[in-house]
């Protein structure tokens, strides 16, 4: 289930550094959690798909190591984009 080209395009708009930005970490971040969104709605109606669990995982574990790197080189915008998506952060 890859997101919809029109929800993708949406999250680089919003999130982008520049006009034709589509690779920054806040960018690769927003669209992550749309992604993680929208798995997590789909584990709830099927509880026993272990393929998607594990797709899931491998993602919210990327999203992290994203999260760590901004935090570490910019963190005005790790601020930021916490902020803005409601992640929790530490």
């Amino acid at each position: 289930m890859p997101l919809a080209k029109e929800v993708k395009t949406k999250a680089i708009e919003d999130y982008h550094r520049h006009e034709k930005d589509t690779g920054s970490p806040e960018v690769q971040i927003a669209i992550l959690t749309t992604r993680i969104t929208q798995l997590t709605e789909h584990l709830r109606s099927n509880k026993q798909d272990q393929s998607c669990r594990r797709g899931l995982l491998k993602m919210v574990g990327s999203r992290r190591r994203l999260l760590a790197y901004l935090r570490q080189s910019n963190y005005p915008s790790y601020l930021s984009i916490t902020e803005r998506l409601n992640l929790r952060r530490k």
